[in-house]
């Protein structure tokens, strides 16, 4: 710590915020339940996650993983057809591990409450109510049975690092819980659409490509209104009014 000469603001809102200290990363979150949780699913996941590091009121400490996040929103990734592979096959063995005994964040995810975010979307004149329509009828076939699994939560790309073409550790386990699997998929390859026939591949399983399709716009016309209300721009290229324009 003592070569340390600044300290980078990872991401941060009202409800945590991460630092990077050197190799460090620090973890804040004013619900303590959230890091505890966190930490165990990281000590029950069959994928590799960061060191804990130390874990105080509040705080939770990791190591900084080896190799570089697959990529970002808005700009086409570096990482190899071989990495994204690795992730596809990470994220199976997770979903092939006995699940928490917590649910995850797709228990809130209801239709009602799509119908909800998507009438703010238009009242609010936020994205063209034909594209709110489109996404909406597109986003019903998330809506269907299916066995929860061990999921991430929170699978985007900016979270699995990798080095050449092997998948190194997975970061922010926040959301784990129980789950859709398809879910994960989808998330991984938000705004990376043409990623998903490298990741399907590495994952080993068929899927139903209509609902990652469909989780693509859910994710986006539920997570528009809380972006815009915490500092965050879903207009930047390749984030959610980009993955719902290109439902059109």
């Amino acid at each position: 710590m003592l070569d340390v000469d600044e300290v980078q603001v990872v991401v941060a809102h009202s409800e945590r915020a991460t630092l990077r200290v050197g190799g460090t990363f620090l973890k804040v979150d004013a619900d303590q339940e959230r890091i505890d949780r966190e930490a165990r699913a990281m000590a029950l996941a069959t994928i590799p996650t960061p060191d804990i590091l130390w874990r105080r009121p509040n705080v939770l400490a990791l190591a900084a993983l080896p190799g570089a996040a697959l990529g970002m929103l808005g700009v086409p990734s570096t990482a190899s057809s071989l990495a994204w592979s690795a992730a596809g096959a990470a994220a199976r063995r997770l979903h092939d591990s006995p699940p928490p005994p917590w649910p995850g964040r797709l228990s809130d995810e209801t239709g009602s409450a799509l119908e909800e975010e998507c009438a703010w979307l238009v009242a609010h004149d936020v994205v063209p109510a034909e594209v709110v329509d489109r996404n909406r009828r597109v986003a019903e076939a998330a809506f269907r049975p299916y066995t929860p699994v061990f999921t991430h939560g929170d699978l985007q790309l900016t979270h699995v690092f990798a080095d050449g073409d092997e998948v190194t550790g997975v970061l922010d386990w926040s959301e784990a819980g129980q789950g859709d699997p398809l879910f994960d998929l989808a998330i991984l390859t938000f705004g990376h659409e043409e990623r998903l026939d490298q990741v399907l591949a590495g994952y080993g399983k068929e899927v139903d490509l209509d609902v990652v399709r469909a989780w693509w716009s859910l994710r986006s016309l539920t997570a528009i209104r809380w972006l815009l209300e915490h500092g965050f721009d879903p207009a930047t290229p390749g984030a959610e009014i980009d993955v719902l324009l290109a439902r059109m």
